[in-house]
C-alpha cells in the first residue's frame, strides 16, 4: 500500500505539513514543580525529539487552576507557564516541526485536594464515580459543583485567555478539549448534564457551552488556527455514559463547524468495546467523514498499515498516534524505513523526571539500513 502517511499535508491554511503523521496529545505528569511550568530539559527535548512528525499536538495544559484534576500537569494560564512553553515552541520549530497545544479543563474528573477542598466544577452536580490520582494519592471523585452563569462565564475566559498565552509563547495553533469525559464533553452529553438553563436540555442547549468557548477563542486565535477534539462514543470511560441522543448530539456540532474554518477536527474511535451499546457508533472516521468538510484527524489504535488505509479510503486526512509515539521518537523515521517499533512502558507513563520519557532510543542507522 502507498504511504499516504509520509505525504505532505497542505490543507491548513499558512501551515504546510511534511507528512500526515501527528502526536496525540499525553498526559505525561513531568511538570512536578509549584507553578507546574513546563521545563525545557523535560518538556523541550521530549517534543524536540519527536519534532518530525507532522504535526504535534501537546498534552493537555489546563487553562487555570480550576481547571487542573492530575498531578504535575503544566498549565498555560501564567506567565511563567507561557516562558516555559516558549523554550519548547522554539525547540520543535528549530528542527522544522508544528505544534498545538491542547487547552484543557477536566470539570468533575478532578477532587478538592487540587482546589483547596473547593469542590470542582461540572454542568450538574453528578459524581462521575471515578478514581482520580491526587496530591496524596487516589481518591474517589466527588459530587462537583454545578456552575452558575458565572463560573461559566469565568471558564469561557480562562480558554480564551489560555488561547491567548498560547500564542504568546509560539504555538502554531491551538486544540480545545471537547473529549474524553472532561469539561466541555460534560456538557454535550444528556447523562452528566440535567441542567434546566440556557446550556441543557436540547442538543442545541448542550453545545453552547462549546461554541461560547470557540467564538471566544477565535477572537484571539484565527480560525485555522484552531482545532477540536471529540470522542463520540466514549462510554463507561472517565464517568461518561452514552444514551439515544450522544451521537446525534455529536453529528449536530460535527455539521455545525462547516460554518467555521478550523484547521481540522480531532476523532477518537471508540477507546473500548462499544459493540453491545446500542447507542454507540462503532467506525467513527467512517460515519463522521461524511458530515465534515474540513480536514480531520483520526486517532486510537491505528498502526501504520490501518493509518494508510483510513487516508487511502478517504476516511481521514491525518492519523494521530499516542503511546507509539512515547517509545518511538522517530515514529515517522522507522514508519518510512519499516524499521519495528520499540515497546513502551506503562510503569513510566506518569512518573517524573528523564526515565520513560526522553531516554527512549532512536532506531541505529545500522538498524534502518537493515531494513531499508
Amino acid at each position: 500500500m502507498k504511504d499516504y502517511l509520509l505525504q505532505p499535508f497542505n490543507n491548513i491554511t499558512d501551515l504546510p505539513l511534511k507528512n500526515r503523521v501527528v502526536m496525540a496529545p499525553m498526559t505525561r505528569s513531568r511538570a512536578n514543580n509549584e507553578g507546574n511550568v513546563p521545563t525545557n530539559d523535560l518538556h523541550g527535548l521530549y517534543y524536540e525529539q519527536r519534532a518530525s512528525a507532522g504535526l504535534i499536538i501537546t498534552e493537555g495544559a489546563q487553562v487555570s487552576k480550576r481547571a487542573v484534576g492530575y498531578i504535575n500537569t503544566a498549565g498555560i494560564y501564567s506567565q511563567e507557564q507561557v516562558e516555559g512553553w516558549k523554550n519548547v515552541t522554539k525547540r520543535v520549530h528549530d528542527k522544522g516541526g508544528k505544534i498545538f497545544i491542547q487547552l484543557w479543563h477536566v470539570g468533575r474528573m478532578s477532587h478538592p485536594d487540587f482546589h483547596n477542598g473547593e469542590l470542582p466544577l461540572a454542568p450538574s452536580a453528578l459524581n462521575a464515580n471515578e478514581t482520580v490520582y491526587t496530591p496524596e494519592g487516589e481518591k474517589k471523585t466527588v459530587t462537583p459543583k454545578e456552575m452558575t452563569e458565572k463560573d461559566i462565564i469565568e471558564t469561557i475566559n480562562d480558554f480564551k485567555t489560555a488561547a491567548k498565552n498560547a500564542m504568546e509563547a509560539g504555538f502554531d495553533g491551538v486544540e480545545i478539549h471537547s473529549s474524553n469525559g472532561y469539561l466541555i464533553h460534560q456538557f454535550f452529553n444528556a447523562t452528566s448534564n440535567q441542567r434546566t438553563d440556557k446550556y441543557g436540555g436540547s442538543k442545541e442547549n448542550r453545545v453552547r457551552f462549546f461554541f461560547e468557548v470557540l467564538d471566544a477563542i477565535k477572537e484571539v486565535v484565527p480560525e485555522q488556527k484552531i482545532g477540536a477534539r471529540f470522542n463520540p462514543s466514549l462510554h463507561g470511560i472517565f464517568g461518561m455514559q452514552m444514551d439515544e441522543e450522544s451521537i446525534p448530539t455529536f453529528e449536530y456540532i460535527i455539521k455545525k463547524l462547516n460554518t467555521y474554518n478550523l484547521a481540522y477536527i480531532h476523532l477518537s474511535e471508540p477507546f473500548n468495546d462499544v459493540s453491545n451499546v446500542p447507542y454507540a457508533v462503532q467506525n467513527i472516521a467512517s460515519h463522521f467523514r461524511p458530515l465534515y468538510n474540513g480536514n480531520i484527524i483520526i486517532n486510537a489504535g491505528f498502526d501504520k498499515e490501518s493509518g494508510n488505509e483510513v487516508i487511502q479510503k478517504g476516511n481521514a486526512d491525518m492519523v494521530a498516534y499516542g503511546k507509539p509515539y512515547i517509545s518511538n521518537p522517530d515514529l515517522v523515521e522507522r514508519f518510512a524505513q519499516d524499521v519495528p517499533l520499540a515497546d513502551w512502558n506503562e510503569e513510566t507513563f506518569y512518573t517524573t523526571g528523564h526515565k520513560g520519557y526522553t531516554d527512549y532510543e532512536r532506531a541505529t542507522t545500522e538498524k534502518v539500513l537493515e531494513n531499508a
